[in-house]
């Protein structure tokens, strides 16, 4: 009898979860269908104010990870269209140089850059964070915008930590560029491009995700979410060094990772997808605030400050 009584009561517990995982992906979807769209871009920019969007940076220096497609492109352009020094961080050498022709051509601006190297790897992060110093430039923006979704678990010979793990790659990123953003605090700006799929996942302890039964979309989610995080906390460590930190994510964009990813997800909203530019408005809008206008440790979506958490009751 008491085995029987553990049994359905562990069957329970498993049921109510199952429950509880469903209700919250269908407000999830629902909510997401009405505000992370492109009819949910149109509807909050109603209340955006142009003039935001017109300051010049000549001779900023700004670092985007990720730059080759996609957001990490879009925010590349969006900036070298206003002036700025960009950097562009890609992975892929042949589709980097393309991205990079694209820009300086279609943007007129000279001094847009290229660094080809993979930021999956901490090591060659140091290596670039090494060659970078030594040109003695300030940082005026880092965006972190490099992100990865795969179906299958793969690992790196760094001590085996999976590829898909982006908090650490983040992390690194940003704390060998601290002394080059200090140059220009209180001005400096550290913007990190989450995803709305973090509102899926809880913070977990397990960031590799040691389970058996991998699943890339909750890995991503889970990665997104410590991501939010960590700016969160890096707002509090460094608040006296006069840094900013800020976590956004873009709403649902049509960009080639997503079809590639979640095809299923991309052919069912055909159409209703945002564009990569107003997904990546969020992102340049940050990167041109003056940072009095914006909260540390804050997250922000359609340049607004966002909840980090969706409760599900409140949709419906």
């Amino acid at each position: 009898m008491g085995t029987l009584q553990i049994r359905l009561h562990i069957s329970l517990a498993s049921l109510a979860m199952f429950l509880l995982k469903a209700w919250r992906a269908t407000a999830f979807g629902v909510y997401g269908y009405h505000n992370f769209t492109k009819p949910g871009f149109a509807e909050h920019a109603k209340k955006f104010e142009s003039e935001e969007m017109e300051a010049r940076i000549e001779g900023k220096n700004r670092i985007v990870t990720g730059a080759n497609s996609g957001l990490g492109y879009a925010t590349a352009e969006g900036l070298a269209s206003r002036g700025a020094n960009v950097y562009m961080i890609c992975r892929n050498k042949e589709r980097g140089e393309a991205a990079l022709s694209s820009i300086k051509s279609t943007m007129g601006n000279p001094n847009v850059n290229l660094e080809v190297w993979d930021l999956s790897s901490v090591n060659e992060i140091k290596s670039f964070a090494s060659r970078f110093s030594s040109k003695d430039l300030p940082l005026h923006v880092l965006v972190n915008s490099a992100g990865l979704l795969e179906h299958k678990r793969i690992t790196m010979p760094e001590g085996c930590i999976s590829k898909l793990f982006l908090c650490q790659r983040t992390f690194a990123m940003t704390e060998l560029m601290l002394p080059l953003l200090e140059k220009v605090a209180p001005d400096a700006q550290v913007i990190t491009v989450s995803s709305a799929g973090m509102y899926t996942s809880p913070l977990t302890t397990d960031l590799e995700y040691s389970d058996a039964n991998f699943e890339g979309v909750e890995q991503y989610a889970r990665n997104k979410r410590v991501q939010v995080a960590l700016t969160e906390k890096w707002a509090e460590v460094h608040n006296e060094r006069g840094f900013g930190f800020c976590s956004m994510h873009a709403g649902w964009a049509e960009m080639p990772s997503v079809a590639k990813s979640l095809p299923g997800f991309s052919k069912s909203l055909s159409g209703k997808l945002r564009t990569k530019q107003e997904g990546a408005d969020t992102i340049i809008w940050l990167a041109l605030q003056p940072k009095d206008k914006l909260v540390s440790g804050a997250f922000y979506f359609d340049r607004a400050l966002a909840p980090k958490h969706l409760y599900v009751c409140s949709y419906w």
